[in-house]
């Protein structure tokens, strides 16, 4: 299908953007990549009367090391973030982003600020306890990704914030699992797993768990979290939290998997990750 006519504005700051989105009201959108916003527009289920280009702002790509903890860009592509040999866990899971065509545009801002609780991103930051910083005309501030999706599609942004940065900490001495479940290669999960695991003399001192496509939010696995904390990370203990990860969620049955498959998903795919956080 056609979007429904736009006009469109490309911008090359921050502040222009901010601008920008002050101007157009309600009505107006930022692009990144466009992975997800386009398609909705071609259903015109998104038709905004202005779309602002953010693809010229070059102080918003990139990673970078400080104090602590990994910047990165909100125009940071997927394929950026593959391709890196240093954030573990977030690079794997950019890897099984979709296809190489949509690595190379997606944003890992786009990603976060859409909310689509199926995209493999936003489990993973939640198992990392990442932070996003928002820049609006009110001032910068910053937001726990564990506050920033508050329902399907929606986040606390206000209409007025442009995303700008990912702040993620360097999480020394933690070991990584990520698993995810599609119909295809290249589709959406059906559920994703992201482990997050800190291991002394065998004994897991601390774990998270970030959970895909298991509510209409991206949430930790809380239970199967407790279950793991202060005990071996071996295979009795793995089965024992893999039995409990899907409690205290609501997934949304579809045409691809039901709410019990789902569940079971959940299971499954926690022992995995879990595993290989084991060295498994």
């Amino acid at each position: 299908m056609i979007p429904a006519e736009f006009d469109y504005q490309r911008v090359v700051s921050v502040e222009e953007a901010i601008s920008a989105l002050g101007a157009g009201g309600e009505d107006a959108k930022l692009l990144a990549g466009g992975h997800s916003l386009v398609p909705l527009m071609k259903l015109r289920l998104a038709a905004p009367a202005l779309l602002i280009d953010m693809g010229g702002i070059e102080e918003l790509k990139g990673i970078q090391r400080a104090n602590g903890h990994w910047s990165i860009g909100a125009l940071t592509t997927h394929a950026t973030l593959q391709s890196s040999d240093e954030l573990g866990l977030v690079a794997a899971a950019a890897s099984q982003i979709a296809d190489q065509q949509v690595r190379n545009r997606g944003t890992i801002g786009g990603s976060l600020a859409h909310g689509d609780p199926a995209s493999d991103l936003p489990a993973v930051l939640l198992a990392a306890e990442a932070e996003v910083v928002a820049r609006g005309a009110g001032g910068e501030r910053t937001i726990a990704v564990s506050e920033l999706w508050q329902d399907y599609l929606t986040t606390a942004l206000t209409p007025d914030e442009v995303l700008t940065e990912v702040r993620l900490p360097a999480l020394e001495g933690y070991s990584w699992g990520y698993e995810k479940f599609t119909r295809r290669a290249e589709d959406w999960a059906m559920v994703g797993v992201a482990v997050l695991a800190k291991v002394s003399d065998g004994v897991c001192e601390d774990v998270r768990i970030g959970l895909t496509h298991m509510a209409s939010t991206p949430l930790r696995a809380t239970a199967a979290e407790q279950a793991l904390r202060g005990q071996p990370l071996d295979a009795e203990h793995i089965a024992a939290a893999a039995a409990v990860a899907a409690d205290g969620t609501e997934p949304p049955g579809d045409l691809n998997a039901t709410a019990e498959y789902k569940r079971h998903l959940a299971g499954v795919l926690t022992g995995r990750a879990l595993q290989t956080a084991a060295g498994g």
